[in-house]
């Protein structure tokens, strides 16, 4: 756990529980969610710690109600329902209820309209509609709440998205790793919910407000980005410059 404003260490948790943590979400409630890619399963917290639920079988794969294959990422909407991309070893959604009740699935692997290929991350706008990184398919799928297709946003503004997060005011962040090029297509992302392009945060590089290996992005209540460059080793924070909405400016960078 760190603080906000400073990047200070506050407290971690809990010791010998993980052994691949891939991502952290934190819901509407302050818990905290965790999948873990080599237990194959996700936990949620309180948010001093206290283990509230855990779905998966421990060290075992598989693809049903009971198990995952190397989840990637977790989204809750507002009621607490949970949708899961299970994602590395599985090409699928799965929900749950709020008391992890399993609801239902959807996605195969392919690359057409609500297939999938590697589910990397997945977000939640207030609509309830589901955005997945189709990583490997290297597009935005978008679903409704009960995996009805919507819509997929291809590579153009972003490439080799990593993560999606959806902004209070319904803005659309993407992590892009980007490729090396002439176009430097590597930072924070922003579309509307449209899919229209608003703006980029960040660059490649290993300077303050630069990524290696952009590979998460979150949002604040207060709109502030925090983001998880993967090569670089270091989280750094992002906040709206005063008067210049929407534009961001690099706040405090951790150091390494």
């Amino acid at each position: 756990m760190i603080d906000g404003p400073s990047g200070r260490i506050l407290a971690t948790w809990p010791n010998g529980l993980f052994a691949l943590p891939h991502s952290i979400t934190v819901d509407d409630h302050d818990n905290v969610w965790v999948t873990d890619v080599a237990w194959h399963q996700v936990f949620k917290f309180s948010h001093d710690g206290k283990l509230l639920l855990t779905l998966g079988e421990r060290g075992v794969p598989g693809k049903d109600a009971k198990h995952f294959n190397e989840p990637s990422d977790v989204a809750v909407a507002p009621d607490g329902s949970v949708f899961v991309s299970d994602g590395y070893g599985n090409n699928r959604v799965a929900e749950f209820s709020p008391q992890g009740k399993f609801l239902r699935e959807w996605g195969k692997r392919g690359s057409g309209a609500g297939e999938l290929d590697l589910p990397h991350a997945i977000a939640l706008d207030a609509a309830r509609r589901v955005y997945v990184v189709d990583r490997n398919n290297n597009r935005i799928e978008i679903f409704d709440s009960a995996g009805g297709f919507v819509a997929h946003w291809p590579e153009g503004t972003f490439s080799s998205a990593q993560d999606v997060k959806v902004g209070r005011d319904g803005r659309v962040f993407i992590a892009s790793a980007g490729r090396s090029g002439p176009i430097d297509s590597t930072g924070v992302v922003v579309l509307d919910s449209t899919g229209h392009f608003l703006q980029k945060v960040g660059g490649f590089g290993n300077y303050d407000g630069q990524f290696i290996d952009l590979h998460w992005v979150a949002v604040s209540r207060s709109g502030a980005l925090y983001t998880a460059d993967f090569e670089g080793r270091r989280v750094q924070k992002f906040v709206q410059s005063v008067g210049r909405l929407p534009t961001l400016s690099a706040g405090r960078v951790s150091s390494r």
